[in-house]
């Protein structure tokens, strides 16, 4: 059974940026695809980041440019670097492994959760 805790969310202003982490135990978590997803009061779980094997990272389309998905095998850790951070960012950031080694934006594309951690940017 694959856990994964997330860490790192706060209360930014505004143009700042956090940085996520998400600890996975269990599991074989060298080749495993993980993704960041987001919830926010009233909306549906919406697609952040995917990190395949390769390493290479895919994202939203309005994440581009200002945040980075990036995994450490070593520390079976997957980070969200988010910069450039807005309002409209803040939400419960939730973190998400597959049993698949290719990265995917879809929820159901995941088999496990954390139980997020809390984003709030103030203008």
């Amino acid at each position: 059974q694959v856990q994964l805790v997330e860490s790192g969310g706060g209360l930014v202003q505004a143009g700042g940026s956090l940085r996520l982490s998400c600890v996975a135990s269990g599991g074989t978590f060298s080749t495993a695809a993980m993704g960041w997803f987001r919830q926010a009061p009233g909306k549906e779980r919406e697609f952040v980041a995917s990190i395949g094997w390769t390493t290479v990272g895919i994202y939203a389309d309005s994440m581009k440019g200002r945040f980075t998905v990036s995994k450490d095998n070593a520390k079976r850790t997957v980070y969200l670097q988010m910069n450039s951070l807005e309002p409209e960012d803040t939400a419960r950031y939730y973190c998400a492994a597959r049993r698949y080694t290719t990265a995917a934006t879809k929820p159901e594309d995941y088999s496990y959760w954390g139980q997020g951690t809390q984003v709030t940017v103030s203008s």
